[in-house]
């Protein structure tokens, strides 16, 4: 019997195959031919990276909104609810769509076996060709190269950071983690790249696909100041452009300004107040975001950041040394088994005075124990707590007025925490 409810397709699509993640082309590109899918959206945008893409998507389907565009937006993984994933003209795809697209891929497939990510996102693809999109942003789940998203020919490929992260999927160097992010890059058309220093391996594939490359750095960058930010950049036939004074943001601006250069790409109409109105509307749930805490009369401020690798964690360490601590700041903290404990807690050991560790709502987690004693090996002063709503409840308790909280290290984490915040 075919599944009735977004839940029980949800749980059936976990069944489905018998790994959770089995990288390739090959059967996601078959059941796309029976299905007759083509191009999602007019102009389709391929955003990968080892973070930053669910920022950089963001900003860009915001830049394209605020033009008239009818937008597509494909993320992974989702926090609260599966719809957040498929996102049309700035409405979460409702349960019903949802279940229409995984009955449509579900007759189509047949025989092939296909795992979680790639029954949603070529469900995904068939929601957004039936809702006649100006533009889709595609967020890569992981990788590039062989990730289901990459079954579309892209007109702009974006690579915000390269990193090290999913080492047993990507390879355990910048150089392998490089070459399945290149993957994405298609021949002759633009391609993006946020990081400072990319591996060689990408720019051999730049020139061997005679890629245009927009490179951060050479071709755009940008200037953060005290009072807000510049940014300049080169239209597509190579004219420059410069926006001056842009406020101030929570997610990083450098995000912004691969988006920005993108956008400067498409060939639309450049305004400069428009521009800062939407970058400035931008909000990603989970990511440096920032909520006021009133616990039992106490004023708090809750930090949320998903970030789950050395290189998120060291740019968060960067952003909270910029910003002037006025309390003290104690930590919520959880890791899956797969991520790199100490290259994490490095960076942020210095700007954190108190933790409290707890295991993740996931067979993935590493245990609370393993979180206390690295902490413990570092001087830290920490407590280990059952779950992570445990941990949350003994800081809040702990703090003093005008202190903060920071929770981070997993997309579960974060999710535990908005799930405790609606229920108080």
């Amino acid at each position: 019997m075919m599944p009735a409810t977004l839940a029980e397709w949800l749980s059936y699509l976990e069944q489905l195959h018998p790994s959770a993640i089995d990288m390739g082309l090959e059967r996601s590109r078959e059941v796309a031919r029976r299905l007759g899918l083509g191009k999602p959206a007019q102009r389709v945008i391929t955003v990968t990276g080892t973070n930053g893409k669910g920022s950089t998507c963001a900003f860009l389907a915001g830049l394209l909104r605020q033009r008239g565009l009818k937008v597509g937006v494909y993320s992974s993984p989702h926090l609260l609810r599966y719809n957040e994933r498929v996102v049309i003209d700035g409405v979460e795809a409702g349960d019903d769509e949802l279940c229409q697209a995984f009955a449509a891929v579900e007759a189509a497939r047949g025989e092939i076996s296909l795992t979680y990510f790639e029954m949603g996102t070529l469900a995904a693809f068939w929601l957004f060709e039936r809702a006649g999109l100006d533009a889709a942003v595609l967020e890569v789940g992981l990788g590039g190269r062989l990730d289901a998203v990459n079954l579309v020919d892209a007109d702009l490929a974006l690579i915000t950071s390269i990193g090290l992260d999913h080492a047993e999927w990507l390879g355990d160097d910048r150089d392998s983690v490089a070459f399945e992010k290149a993957g994405i890059l298609r021949q002759g058309r633009p391609a993006l790249c946020g990081d400072l220093d990319p591996p060689q391996p990408l720019l051999d594939q730049v020139a061997a696909l005679a890629t245009p490359f927009f490179l951060r750095g050479r071709d755009y960058d940008l200037a953060i100041g005290d009072q807000g930010w510049h940014w300049y950049g080169r239209d597509g036939q190579g004219r420059q452009l410069e926006l001056h004074d842009l406020p101030l943001l929570d997610l990083p601006m450098e995000n912004a300004a691969l988006a920005l250069q993108a956008f400067a790409l498409l060939d639309l109409p450049w305004n400069a107040g428009e521009i800062a109105t939407a970058l400035a509307a931008t909000r990603v749930s989970g990511r440096l975001e920032r909520r006021a805490l009133d616990w039992k009369g106490k004023p708090l401020t809750l930090l949320l950041d998903v970030g789950h690798n050395p290189h998120a964690a060291a740019y968060l360490a960067g952003r909270l040394a910029a910003r002037p601590q006025t309390g003290r700041r104690l930590a919520v903290f959880g890791l899956l088994a797969d991520k790199d404990l100490h290259g994490v807690l490095a960076p942020l050991l210095d700007r954190v005075q108190d933790w409290a560790v707890a295991p993740l709502p996931t067979p993935r987690t590493r245990p609370a124990a393993e979180l206390e004693a690295a902490l413990l090996n570092a001087g830290a002063s920490v407590t280990a707590y059952p779950d992570v709503a445990a941990a949350l409840v003994a800081q809040c308790e702990r703090a003093a007025a005008g202190d903060e909280i920071l929770l981070f290290g997993s997309f579960y984490c974060v999710a535990e925490a908005l799930e405790w915040l609606v229920r108080h």
